[in-house]
């Protein structure tokens, strides 16, 4: 990761960031103590104490939270340093988080589960702990995303390797609200891979808006990244769809992969004019329906980011921004359909029927008593649209710089202020050369273009595949078998002689081999070996991660002397119990508590069917009645099954059970 000393303007940001949250805390422990004795009391005089200090707790909060708005809207700090006169695109803050120990945990886990000596894997839980930390600070570029990728596939590792499902690990997790600066903590690593992938889509966001917008090469890998940071969202969205803190609800999310697209659509949109737009018919006809796409986008933004639950968290400022786009780019695309009116006369030369096509489309419907053949035709009629058109686009225009400058935060960003009037300007001086003294006579209204694109914008999912990753403890034995689920017998030591040159059993799979026909008769069975224990070490050399051929070579290479073997056996799982999460969300007014009843399908038996058990959500009321939320529901007991299920990293990603 970066130096979190360096004194960049990103790094003093996040630490900004990181000190407000730890103010919100305060205020938020303030608050519901005060809370809580407000309930706990009948004395009037320490009510009305108590009231005072509630009012003030409750101002400090909305100051905080304004200037944690602040923060968010900082946008130039995430600009390309190259001049540049365009608005500024809109990133996302990196989650904070506090730092956490695995030494004890893991290394408790590994002697009790593993019966091996965790001293000896004291380097692999501080790689993990480095790469966390790490994490952190990642570098704003590739490397950075590749890193914190490595994270996330390194979790569901340890989540197979360390997290059973019938307990908790005693790690607590704590996680920053990106927009609230409420934290939440919860022993799930669940908690900790969802904050991952949102800081890797933030990334991707402050990497799109770094691009240098004054070149094709930069406008592209803008386009890429905004399209990668809304795939990532998309799939955080999906994955985990009850998130404990709102800057990772679906709602949010939503909200975040709308607006992430839309500042991709607006970087085609650039990339389209880069080299200039000319003064053609068909040019024009094409960038007005562009633009108009770009205004449609943002439009169904502005709508979305003010929609409840999110209106109340997303920052005042990035709805503002977005509507100010939506009526700059509808301005433009009238202005844009205004100039082919007016400077581009039908001539004896033109394709008549090519540009009443072209002009066709861009319109829903035309005003009454107006067509587009005629309109093509009639100078006079011609030039009264194209002028209604630029009374829409004045229009527009005014209302976008009305909206910014009612905005504090927006009205402080110059090269935003510089483009509203200069476009503004632009439109005013088209009308001024159209305008005639019979202008109180033209009534028409200049109808709604239609916006079109010919580069449609995804959201591109996320590739983890080609970040190779290494289990950082490999040493443990393959995942399929040594995982947190399976439970194993201290390993045992079995002496083997050879009886005829017979060893009285054959083996079987793959790594690690097991035990299989074994004769109940032969010296190895007296000596305590079983039909399906696992083979781990030879002759004191660990064989985990080796085949049938290569146990078979090792006791060939000991000859007639007795062979020394180490088994484990495999124990019946217990009963399955539910996993508690309790979040804490330390009474922020209409936070919610989420508590999972994660239920193991793959044990229930299938004749009696246990229903499954939903995520249980309680929203702001009840929260406000309880400073934190710490309950848990009953579950139901299932039915063990010895069927036994492949694992990998990602086995708990999709399954109901990981909900939070």
């Amino acid at each position: 990761g970066c130096n979190p000393l360096a004194e960049t303007g990103r790094s003093k940001l996040q630490n900004q960031r990181a000190v407000l949250n730890q103010q919100i805390l305060r205020a938020v422990r303030m608050r519901a103590g005060a809370e809580n004795l407000l309930r706990a009391t009948t004395n009037n005089k320490v009510r009305e104490q108590v009231l005072l200090e509630l009012s003030f707790v409750n101002s400090d909060l909305q100051i905080l939270k304004e200037e944690l708005e602040g923060l968010n809207i900082s946008v130039e700090v995430y600009q390309n340093t190259e001049e540049t006169f365009s608005i500024p695109l809109v990133p996302l803050g990196l989650k904070e988080t506090k730092e956490v120990d695995f030494t004890l945990p893991l290394k408790d886990f590994i002697l009790e589960h593993y019966s091996e000596d965790s001293s000896e894997y004291e380097d692999e839980i501080a790689d993990l702990m480095d790469l966390r930390q790490a994490c952190r600070t990642p570098s704003r570029d590739e490397a950075g995303i590749e890193m914190l990728i490595s994270y996330f596939l390194q979790l569901g590792y340890v989540e197979n390797r360390f997290f059973p499902p019938t307990r908790h690990m005693g790690v607590l997790f704590t996680w920053y609200d990106s927009f609230t600066g409420v934290p939440v903590c919860q022993q799930n690593l669940l908690l900790e891979k969802a904050s991952i992938l949102f800081n890797i889509g933030a990334l991707y966001t402050q990497i799109g808006t770094r691009c240098n917008r004054q070149t094709q090469a930069g406008l592209e890998n803008a386009v890429d990244a905004f399209q990668r940071a809304a795939g990532v969202l998309s799939y955080l969205k999906e994955t985990f769809t009850h998130t404990p803190s709102y800057d990772m609800s679906p709602a949010m999310l939503n909200v975040l992969v709308k607006m992430m697209l839309a500042q991709a659509q607006e970087c085609v949109f650039e990339q389209i004019g880069l080299p200039g737009i000319r003064n053609e018919f068909f040019t024009l006809v094409k960038m007005t329906q562009e633009v108009a796409k770009v205004g449609e986008v943002y439009m169904l933004v502005n709508t979305a980011m003010n929609q409840e639950p999110v209106k109340e968290n997303i920052p005042y400022s990035w709805s503002k921004l977005a509507q100010i786009k939506s009526d700059h780019y509808k301005a433009l695309a009238h202005y844009f359909i205004a100039t082919i009116l007016c400077d581009h006369e039908l001539q004896s030369g033109d394709d008549e029927d090519q540009q009443e096509k072209a002009l066709s489309q861009l319109y829903d419907y035309m005003p009454e008593g107006l067509m587009v053949l005629t309109v093509l035709k009639d100078k006079v009629q011609r030039k009264q649209l194209g002028k209604a058109h630029l009374r829409k686009a004045i229009v527009y225009h005014e209302e976008a710089l009305r909206v910014c400058g009612l905005c504090k935060k927006l009205r402080n960003i110059d090269v935003l202020q510089e483009v509203l009037t200069a476009a503004h300007k632009r439109s005013l001086l088209k009308y001024a050369q159209q305008e005639t003294e019979d202008d109180f006579l033209s009534l028409i209204q200049a109808p709604d273009i239609l916006p079109k694109t010919e580069h449609k914008i995804e959201t591109i999912a996320p590739q983890f595949s080609k970040v190779k990753v290494k289990d950082f403890f490999h040493r443990l034995g393959p995942l399929t078998v040594f995982s947190a689920k399976q439970r194993w017998t201290a390993p045992r030591t079995i002496h083997i002689h050879h009886e005829a040159g017979e060893l009285g059993f054959s083996l079987k799979g793959g790594s690690p081999v097991q035990i299989y026909c074994l004769d109940p008769a032969c010296s190895a069975a007296s000596m305590g070996l079983k039909e399906g224990d696992y083979i781990v070490s030879v002759s004191g050399v660990d064989c985990k991660w080796l085949g049938v051929n290569e146990v078979l070579e090792k006791f060939r290479s000991v000859g007639e002397q007795p062979i020394e073997i180490e088994v484990i056996s495999c124990q019946d799982t217990a009963a399955s119990m539910h996993s508690k999460s309790a979040t804490y969300s330390v009474g922020m007014q209409k936070t919610y508590s989420l508590i999972c009843l994660a239920m193991e399908e793959d044990k229930i038996d299938q004749t009696k069917k246990a229903p499954l058990k939903l995520p249980f959500l309680s929203w702001g009321t009840k929260n406000r009645q309880k400073a934190a939320s710490t309950l848990c529901l009953p579950s139901a007991v299932a039915g063990s099954s010895r069927m036994k299920k492949k694992l990998s990293p990602f086995t708990l990603l999709n399954t109901e059970s990981s909900l939070y």
